[in-house]
């Protein structure tokens, strides 16, 4: 499928990650040039070797968006005009009672790397999109904006944040040519939740297949597929919502979940 986009160019953020690397691996297929960004560079240097290298269509840079100084390292590392955000970057953040476990600094520390990471992209990016008349902002959001776990609470309120600002934004700037929209994974195969299971299996002391299959049974119920997602599936809903196709869409929240949310609406 032509997703209209050869010759764009787009910014990816948490590029080192599954799935920023199959969004850029999709829209370097479509003719578009990516700037990959990651706040580990070592990581960002296997993914963009495993992309091909970086040339005239894949460039990349390091950078810490838990500060403004991050985002504009981003707009310095380019000439490119960019026309496509999207920003995967994130963290689930502290884990535990939501009020014994869970510290002021949990809470800032998710605050910052989840929501304001991505309101500092838009900052940049988005008002030279709003000038020029076209423009694709894409946010990764999680089922938990709709279906909240109790020990996940700053990744909960940080997603949901996030989910609020698209909302927001979409109606500012679609007038304008710049569409914006999100992406609700659910368990996706990433590091994130590599991470997870790995501690469960050892907290269990079972293998990490056993541990994943415990999750979905006790923890998951609803993800009628009964497996992870892969991190390509996703990345296709984005390359979608990155696109002339998606011309009509503004301000939405693509559930990419195996069904695991059980509630009709968000």
């Amino acid at each position: 499928m032509d997703l209209g986009i050869s010759g764009r160019a787009a910014v990816i953020t948490g590029g080192a990650g599954g799935m920023g690397m199959e969004t850029a691996r999709l829209l370097l297929d479509e003719g578009a040039r990516v700037l990959l960004t990651d706040l580990d560079g070592d990581e960002l240097a296997t993914t963009t070797d495993l992309l091909g290298g970086t040339g005239d269509m894949l460039q990349t840079v390091v950078a810490d968006l838990t500060s403004m100084d991050g985002a504009r390292a981003i707009q310095d590392a380019t000439d490119w005009d960019i026309d496509i955000l999207v920003h995967t970057a994130g963290v689930t953040g502290a884990k535990g009672d939501p009020l014994a476990d869970i510290s002021e600094d949990d809470w800032m520390h998710a605050w910052q790397t989840d929501m304001m990471s991505g309101v500092r992209m838009a900052k940049a990016f988005v008002p030279p999109m709003r000038e020029r008349g076209w423009g694709r902002v894409v946010y990764v959001t999680s089922e938990n904006v709709a279906q909240p776990y109790s020990d996940e609470v700053v990744y909960n309120a940080a997603k949901a944040a996030v989910l609020t600002f698209v909302k927001g934004m979409a109606q500012e700037y679609a007038p304008d040519g710049v569409l914006v929209n999100s992406v609700a994974p659910a368990f996706i195969a990433t590091d994130m939740t590599d991470g997870m299971m790995k501690k469960r299996a050892d907290e269990m002391g079972v293998s990490m297949d056993e541990a994943i299959e415990s999750f979905l049974e006790e923890e998951r119920p609803h993800l009628v597929l009964k497996r992870r997602g892969k991190p390509e599936e996703v990345a296709a809903v984005i390359a979608f919502l990155c696109s002339e196709k998606a011309s009509f869409v503004v301000g939405s929240n693509y559930r990419v979940d195996g069904g695991s949310v059980l509630s009709i609406d968000l």
